[in-house]
């Protein structure tokens, strides 16, 4: 699915991100399709990449019911395997990022001669890749359009983007799903070294939103090889969608102006595909069944849904 350009009795609104497209219900519910549509240096390629949507709607199914426990989330109903129906939330303007080894934009920032990101100091003779003494979160700003901005805590608050009261219960919520999300990585053979919580609120209640533990919002390298590599100075062998951006890279695009994005052949379409079913079987332990289901249905489907939630 590229697009899912529905019209709902009782819409209020429709937002339309990089992959996303999200139906607003009466100002209470929240219908979110999640499009095979890619994204690579804010970028959204012209291509669609068959049965990524399934794949990411999915496995943050699966990682937010496995959470649950720790903060209530937004999801009431999966009813597609594209699409999750749900509570609409006054959404929090910063992004939680925690980060359990120094890699990707940390890694860069230290490497650059830099020891602080977003307030956190980092401290001296880490290697690329080495496990933090324990997970530091480095809050972004959370852009509609463009580059998300790094920001420190104390900033977020007395910018008064986050009360400080909400802000320390939003870190708490972060180090408990990471621990988790750490944990449910492990018995899969996998780390879970870095990625990236939203949250909302309704009255005083704090509720975890949009999709979590999946390949586009974190980054996993294998657990076994971890160790040796490290010593050897290696790359770590990684699961997420790191491998799209090499590809671009290999192929001289970077987002930057006057770049043309390389074509995208059925061959490395199709690849990309498995791809992200080979993350999903990792990610999840479960088998991945493609499953195709015609507009009028998914239509049909949401309908019936939202007339069950009232």
């Amino acid at each position: 699915m590229l697009e899912s350009a529905f019209k709902f009795p009782n819409q209020t609104a429709f937002y339309k991100g990089k992959v996303r497209d999200v139906y607003t219900i009466e100002d209470k519910w929240m219908v979110m399709f999640v499009s095979d549509r890619i994204s690579a240096f804010d970028v959204v390629l012209p291509r669609p990449i068959p049965y990524k949507g399934q794949v990411l709607n999915q496995i943050a199914a699966i990682m937010l019911d496995a959470t649950k426990d720790i903060v209530p989330n937004w999801v009431k109903s999966v009813p597609l395997p594209n699409a999750t129906v749900g509570l609409k939330c006054e959404t929090f303007p910063v992004e939680m990022v925690v980060r359990g080894n120094l890699t990707g934009h940390a890694w860069r920032t230290y490497k650059s001669g830099k020891r602080e990101l977003c307030g956190v100091t980092m401290p001296d003779g880490l290697k690329e890749n080495d496990f933090f003494a324990s997970p530091i979160i480095t809050p972004t700003t959370k852009a509609h359009e463009g580059h998300d901005e790094d920001i420190s805590r104390e900033e977020i608050i007395a910018q008064g983007l986050v009360s400080r009261e909400d802000y320390e219960k939003l870190e708490q919520y972060t180090l408990a799903l990471f621990q988790r999300g750490r944990e449910l990585a492990a018995k899969r053979g996998l780390i879970l070294v870095d990625t990236k919580y939203e949250f909302g609120k309704i009255g005083d209640t704090i509720y975890l939103i949009d999709e979590i533990h999946t390949p586009d919002s974190s980054r996993f390298f294998y657990a076994e090889g971890y160790e040796e590599k490290q010593k050897a100075g290696e790359q770590q062998k990684q699961l997420s969608k790191e491998f799209v951006r090499e590809w671009l890279m290999e192929n001289g695009f970077q987002g930057k102006e006057g770049q043309q994005v390389p074509e995208m052949t059925d061959a490395f379409v199709n690849s990309v595909t498995e791809r992200y079913i080979e993350l999903f079987e990792n990610i999840t332990g479960q088998q991945f069944k493609k499953e195709d289901v015609s507009k009028e249905d998914q239509e049909k489907i949401i309908l019936d849904t939202l007339s069950k939630l009232g």
